[in-house]
């Protein structure tokens, strides 16, 4: 019995010190984004989601993400032209394919010492690996969580985008983030 509640005590405690190495962030929805940039024949553009779901957690000490999620409607997805997201969305076939979401699965420090995170990209019924550097800072219980992947959205299965036989719109996408909060 003293075995037991030894062992059982001792668990506890492990599983205590695990979990006091981890810290949510509270993410300041007003000072965080997510971005789009897209190259066309003649001209760029870029988009960003008005609205996002982000949850991450992590230790609080070396600002390594432990896992992280993002979600959200690409109905919030806006590039300032009301016609492209009108076309944006049948492209995206939007009645059958609403959401997007990023779940991370891992990271790790190559040997030049910059943090990487892996994780599954999702949309338009289709998901992907992707990788891509981190860079994080704090600033008192402050935290900022920056990163870009470039992605190939006929990896998707979506088509290239045409207009007039003459515009194309480069398959390939850059998506950035800045997700800044306080640790809780």
């Amino acid at each position: 019995m003293k075995t037991t509640l030894f062992l059982g005590l001792s668990l506890l405690s492990l599983i205590a010190s695990f979990s006091a190495l981890a810290a949510d962030l509270a993410v300041d929805s007003q000072n965080s984004w997510v971005k789009i940039d897209a190259s066309a024949t003649g001209h760029t553009f870029n988009g960003s989601l008005s609205k996002f779901d982000a949850k991450v957690s992590g230790d609080p000490t070396s600002l390594v993400p432990s896992s992280a999620t993002l979600q959200w409607d690409f109905s919030d997805l806006k590039t300032n032209d009301a016609k492209r997201d009108a076309e944006m969305l049948k492209w995206l076939e939007y009645a059958k394919n609403q959401k997007g979401s990023f779940e991370m699965t891992k990271t790790w420090t190559d040997s030049a010492g910059k943090v990487w995170a892996q994780g599954n990209l999702k949309f338009h019924g289709i998901s992907k690996a992707v990788a891509f550097p981190l860079n994080t800072s704090k600033s008192g219980d402050r935290v900022r969580i920056d990163g870009a992947v470039w992605i190939d959205y006929q990896d998707f299965s979506l088509p290239i985008i045409r207009n007039m036989a003459v515009m194309t719109v480069d398959p390939k996408l850059k998506i950035s983030f800045h997700l800044e909060g306080d640790a809780k």
